[in-house]
């Protein structure tokens, strides 16, 4: 804990309100960093992992996840980071630190981290794998039989596909490409220079580099033997066993594995874009390049390799990271794909919400009652078949949808293209700059304007993060609209892993704003209000902070007052601010943040009342749910929206009030609260930044959010 809160405590002792200034911004005090938030998340994430009583495989999957995370976040975060220094950009983050400083908290955060997670694997995992069978030999470990076999794998399967790149006078640096593996190889000719010779023929006879990049498309992981053994060898082990195929007449002297994180964040001018799909492409073709931000390197490697490696790549000292056991971790989740169910969590059957299992058909059910379903442990299934009915009912005449992150085999796209094929007026907008979809989306994008549908990519200067689905259908000689609006994507893969909300409705006042805000996304509609939907960047942060206005109001004049809100991240200042003064005012606050939270809670008149728990376990939380007291007068919202700027400003979201009481009653008791009583996954945010572990008390239940609900929507 900083020592300007620590002398705040004992100046107020929780009696007085801290003075807010008239704004956050820059205030170290005040605010978490960003990105030191972002890192305790991923530690939650490698937590995980360290945790024992995991199933095993379960255990392999986190310390996978933990490195996926960290290669994004250096694609992304450490990019701009370095790009401002670059540009000698001198703005300070929210909380008053330079790009350099956090750079440099950055490095002290996360080194330790990396130990520890390699630690975790080399100590523990591997020798657990090993105790089931499930072995990761070293090559020098295998029998000449098991050599042999292996080299006539490598000769048939690896050898074809290997590109060695000598660098000498005639051949620069080659371009190292994101994310790769590779093997920095030094190599000489066979034989000595005679006596006497030239000082040119005793360079020619020097050591030179060269770089084999390790095939991504041949698996990391090589089976020993019979592959039903689970024995297997790393993929660069067996490449370093035969290098000098590579270089006939060649010696290797030494061999060493490296890998490269470059900048992945592209920028795309759209104010002076003619055609958005053109201009996202070729910001996909700079992406390949981008500047390298990050180098990791085995912890063999000589620090004459590492400092050639490091100049080529134009990084310093601080951006090479040393590590004392496999690279690429992300590739370990091919171990995760064994058939070996007992060393994963149990699986579960999902099934439709009980108001859905009916002979009934899904329109019929919608249009008497509003039905909520809560993914995974509600099954896909149930907005499948909301899309698939759409497609195939006579009585459909129009279906729109947005596409964020539909996946690479999307049975939401097919229905679209069948829905097409009835003749019916089917409107799509695909965001084509979700990151790291955006090839996938541009791919879906075409073939749907193909067979006709009028596609939209998302608007200039906006991402489209909402999730809506609109159905419009002819009933009894008139048009009724029905809803689909989701916290999560269209993607049933996500949705077996994520935790999402999503509501069906066939309310008019919903189904009148969705038209409208489908006007306002297709064509040239500039709606600035809307009946029930709050809508950004039009109303949602207006609307937002007048909620919490009327609690505090609520609060102030002694009626019931309460805030709870789930949500993947808050970094929005302004809402910030204004959650430090409804704290100040005496009002309950209790977020459910699973990532970046630049909030102080617990903070003796600044954030008393206010507490901010973290779930991380089987399934992504990824569910925004908001909750008001409202004087007793309850009120519950759903949507998109986490609470940060881009959000709130710069993209498109969406968030549905859930009119019907006994759903705002089951998402209240039933799943906010339930997270909010989670001791066993769960994990409190503290005033010094850091989380502790929240722990059942003597006698108490322990409660597990996730294996609650798998239990409650299984028995439902």
């Amino acid at each position: 804990m900083t020592d300007a809160i620590e002398h705040q405590k004992d100046k107020n002792s929780g009696q007085h309100p801290v003075t807010l200034p008239p704004t956050l911004f820059l205030s170290r005090k005040l605010l978490f960093n960003r990105e030191a938030s972002w890192l305790e998340f991923n530690r939650r994430v490698l937590e995980e992992a360290l945790d024992k009583s995991q199933p095993l495989l379960e255990r392999v999957k986190f310390l996978s996840i933990f490195s996926t995370n960290l290669d994004e976040f250096f694609m992304i975060r450490v990019s701009g980071l370095k790009q401002q220094i670059e540009e000698g950009v001198t703005e300070l983050s929210l909380d008053g630190l330079t790009p350099i400083a956090q750079l440099k908290l950055i490095n002290e955060k996360l080194r330790p981290m990396l130990a520890e997670q390699v630690r975790c694997f080399k100590e523990e995992v591997l020798t657990e794998l090993e105790s089931t069978s499930i072995i990761i030999s070293p090559y020098r470990t295998l029998s000449d039989r098991e050599r042999r076999m292996l080299t006539t794998y490598f000769i048939e399967n690896v050898f074809p596909v290997l590109t060695p790149q000598a660098v000498d006078p005639s051949h620069p640096f080659p371009y190292i490409s994101n994310l790769s593996l590779n093997l920095g190889v030094m190599i000489q000719p066979n034989g000595k220079p005679p006596n006497g010779s030239s000082a040119n023929a005793a360079n020619a006879l020097a050591p030179r580099f060269a770089r084999v990049k390790v095939p991504p498309l041949v698996p990391r992981l090589v089976p020993v033997g019979d592959e039903s053994r689970n024995e297997f060898i790393l993929l660069e082990e067996l490449i370093a066993a035969n290098i000098e195929s590579l270089f006939p007449g060649m010696r290797a002297a030494e061999l060493h594995p490296f890998r490269v994180t470059r900048d992945a964040d592209i920028e795309i001018r759209e104010d002076e874009a003619n055609d958005l799909l053109q201009a996202v492409e070729r910001g996909l073709r700079k992406r390949r390049f981008g500047t390298a931000v990050r180098l990791e390197v085995a912890a063999s490697m000589p620090g004459e390799m590492v400092r050639y490696l490091a100049s080529s790549l134009k990084l310093g000292a601080e951006d090479v990271y040393t590590i004392d056991g496999p690279l690429n971790m992300p590739d370990l989740m091919d171990l995760y794909k064994l058939d070996r169910p007992e060393l994963k969590d149990k699986p579960f059957a999902a099934s439709a919400p009980s108001a859905l299992r009916t002979n009934e058909s899904v329109f019929e059910v919608i249009r008497r009652q509003d039905v909520l379903v809560h993914h995974p442990y509600d099954s896909f299934a149930s907005v499948l078949d909301f899309i698939n009915s759409a497609a195939g009912d006579p009585e459909v005449q129009a279906i729109k949808m947005t596409l964020y992150r539909p996946g690479p085999d999307s049975p939401v796209v097919r229905a679209l293209m069948r829905a097409i094929e009835k003749g019916k007026q089917v409107a799509v907008l695909v965001e084509l700059k979700a990151r790291f979809d955006e090839e996938s989306n541009i791919e879906w994008a075409r073939r749907l304007e193909r067979v006709g549908v009028h596609v939209v990519y998302g608007l200039i200067g906006l991402k489209t993060h909402c999730k809506l689905a609109l159905v419009v259908r002819r009933e009894a000689g008139s048009l009724r609209r029905y809803l689909h609006v989701g916290t999560g994507n269209y993607n049933p893969a996500t949705a077996r892993i994520y935790t999402d909300i999503g509501l069906f409705t066939a309310d008019a006042d919903f189904g009148a704003d969705a038209s409208e805000l489908f006007n306002y996304l297709t064509g040239f509609s500039h709606q600035t209000e809307y009946r029930r939907l709050l809508v950004a960047p039009v109303n949602l942060r207006e609307r937002v902070t007048a909620l919490i206005e009327r609690e505090i109001e609520h609060q102030r004049s002694g009626k019931p007052a309460r805030i709870v809100a789930k949500i993947n991240s808050l970094t929005d200042t302004k809402l910030i601010r204004k959650l430090y003064e409804a704290s100040q005012a005496g009002l309950p606050i209790d977020l459910v943040v699973r990532g970046v939270c630049t909030l102080r809670p617990g903070v003796p008149g600044l954030s008393d009342t206010i507490t901010v728990t973290s779930i991380v376990g089987r399934f992504l939380e990824h569910s925004r749910i908001f909750y008001f007291l409202n004087g007793g007068k309850e009120e519950v919202y759903i949507g998109s929206a986490d609470w940060m700027q881009r959000n709130l400003d710069r993209r498109v979201e969406l968030l549905a009030p859930i009119s019907d009481p006994k759903l705002r009653t089951h998402l209240k008791e039933e799943v906010l609260d339930v997270c909010l009583r989670d001791n066993v996954k769960a994990r409190r945010l503290l005033p010094d930044g850091t989380y502790e572990r929240i722990r059942a008390a003597k006698g108490e239940e322990a409660v597990d959010s996730q294996s609650h609900f798998l239990s409650y929507y299984g028995s439902a």
